[in-house]
């Protein structure tokens, strides 16, 4: 008789039963809290359990009572941020202007903690998460108002725009950080040097040229490069809502 197969439970935090704290002083929102902080401050590298429960005042062994591991933390920090999203109501909205508000909503959150975006797809089950699944819930009210009968398969294409652009830009913001510049200044001194080496292609020596131009608010010029990126996504998709619905 063959030997019957181990269930495995699912990798995620959501998918097990909560333990009841038995140290009511360290709770586990506080660690998401302070975890969060760290991410914020240092970035995913400077994240280790030992550091975390240091900045607590606890030992790495008792933050494992209420996370059973770093992956558990990273699926709570990501569905806890989640919650800053705003989606507006479906009802009587316009889906582009709301879909738009969404993603700006999702692009500020993802710069205010510039390690979301990077670890979306690397946080286990995170979509799990009741402030992400809410988010996508919202999300696809929109669109299901809008005339789309697949919601989900809509979904994609922008959250995919908006993540990727939000990876990009949280990178490029942390790099100016680091240089103990203002945005402005740190463009400033890099474009010369871009639009000088693009010159002989002739496609890109314009847009550099152009781009070196408007380098006084380097915020408003991102700011722009998103919108515009997203209304030639939710183009594509206004395209595609008579023959869906039909």
């Amino acid at each position: 008789m063959a030997a019957k197969a181990k269930s495995h439970p699912i990798p995620s935090v959501w998918a097990r039963e909560r333990r009841e704290p038995d140290q009511p002083a360290l709770s586990r929102d506080a660690i998401v809290r302070e975890a969060i902080a760290m991410l914020d401050a240092d970035g995913i590298e400077a994240l280790s359990m030992r550091k975390l429960g240091a900045r607590l005042n606890a030992g790495a062994t008792s933050l494992y009572r209420h996370v059973a591991t770093k992956d558990e933390l990273m699926e709570l920090a990501v569905d806890e941020v989640a919650a800053e999203i705003r989606v507006p109501d479906a009802d009587g909205a316009d889906w582009r202007a709301a879909v738009a508000e969404a993603a700006s909503s999702f692009r500020a959150t993802a710069l205010r903690h510039p390690w979301l975006s990077s670890v979306l797809g690397q946080a286990g089950l995170a979509y799990l998460g009741p402030n992400l699944m809410n988010f996508s819930e919202r999300l696809a009210a929109l669109f299901t108002a809008a005339g789309f009968p697949e919601p989900g398969r809509v979904i994609e294409p922008v959250l995919a725009y908006v993540i990727g652009m939000s990876t990009t830009e949280a990178a490029w913001l942390t790099t100016v950080a680091r240089s103990g510049e203002t945005e402005a200044e740190f463009v400033a001194r890099l474009m010369p040097a871009a639009a000088q080496a693009a010159a002989s292609y002739e496609h890109l020596a314009d847009e550099y040229a152009t781009t070196a131009a408007e380098t006084a608010d380097p915020a408003a010029l991102r700011d722009a490069k998103f919108t515009y990126g997203l209304e030639v996504v939710l183009d594509g998709l206004a395209l595609r809502l008579p023959r869906e619905a039909s």
